[in-house]
């Protein structure tokens, strides 16, 4: 049954708003009493301010969060909820949580799609299945088949259903970015590739289980994947399975620039030539990464979950992004 991500959303935020209003209606009441008790009416505040209520609060925009908030850490915005839907939906491609099922499935070290299936209540048929390789890529353009956007486009269908799909990536697109021009999809792809990773390890104080493999700031090749289910070849198969095909591409998208340009005159010569200008920064960015990533991919880098985040993405410094 088709559902609207905006209809939930407006459930729980009136939920949520309403569990802020009662605990700030139970603790006035408790300072009625005690201020009773010890015979101290008038003389003690029984009004408690917004900013000292310490469970969430929704509001729509930033914008319209009342000064009385200020200082409130838990106060949450459209913008917010959506972030959180789109973890728990990287969360579901890699498999540490299911729409099957409740709770972490995969957070052991090295696990894999054989474990998730044998968690899962009818394993033969599973709703959303993990993505197989533990690799998600982050690129500007849809070129591998198991794309993060077109993995989140998919979870939206199957968790809400196809009849609602467009609208609802809609809802997630301005809930990110109300002044976006491009298309819902654009908005999602400029989300993974600017600000998913900044705001996973701000969730994560710093220590983030999803890993972002960065080769720069030209958006050459990026790529997320699960620090649960690491494997020590898994660097080597970022590198065969993604940076090398992505580097061909390059090659042939520069090849066929450069024959357009050939042809070309006036405003589309100049387009074509600040086009080729960005396409060949990603590719010598990808050229410098690859060496690094090689280098790494030939070492087969074990990593022990006991360890804990700091000590093994640091062991992985020098192709991962940087953690701020």
């Amino acid at each position: 049954m088709a559902r609207l991500i905006e209809e939930r959303y407006e459930a729980h935020k009136a939920e949520v708003n309403a569990r802020f209003d009662r605990l700030r209606a139970n603790e006035e009441e408790l300072n009625r009493i005690f201020a009773r008790i010890y015979h101290m009416e008038g003389e003690v505040p029984i009004e408690v301010e917004d900013k000292y209520v310490s469970v969430a609060r929704i509001f729509d925009t930033a914008e319209e969060v009342p000064e009385s908030f200020r200082g409130n850490r838990y106060v949450r915005t459209r913008r917010d909820e959506v972030v959180s839907l789109i973890s728990y939906a990287v969360g579901c491609m890699f498999g540490r949580y299911s729409l099957d099922a409740d709770g972490l499935v995969l957070a052991d070290q090295g696990a894999t799609l054989d474990d998730y299936l044998a968690k899962m209540p009818d394993p033969a048929h599973v709703t959303f299945m993990p993505d197989a390789n533990n690799v998600l890529p982050v690129t500007d353009d849809e070129y591998f088949g198991d794309d993060v956007v077109a993995k989140f486009v998919e979870f939206v269908r199957v968790a809400y259903g196809e009849e609602t799909l467009e609208e609802n990536l809609r809802f997630v697109a301005d809930a990110l970015d109300p002044a976006a021009r491009g298309g819902s999809r654009d908005v999602v792809r400029a989300y993974f590739l600017r600000d998913f990773f900044a705001d996973h390890c701000q969730t994560y104080k710093k220590r983030p289980i999803y890993w972002l493999f960065d080769s720069g700031k030209k958006n050459g090749f990026k790529c997320l994947v699960y620090m649960h289910r690491y494997q020590p070849d898994l660097v080597a198969r970022i590198r065969t399975e993604y940076v090398l095909p992505q580097q061909e591409r390059y090659r042939v998208r520069l090849g066929h620039l450069d024959d357009q340009m050939a042809v070309a005159e006036g405003r589309q010569k100049a387009a074509l030539a600040k086009e080729r200008k960005r396409v060949e920064a990603q590719a010598a960015e990808l050229a410098s990464y690859e060496e690094r990533i090689h280098h790494l991919a030939d070492r087969m880098v074990k990593i022990d979950l006991d360890d804990g985040v700091k000590v093994n993405y640091a062991k992985f410094a020098d192709v991962l992004a940087k953690i701020k």
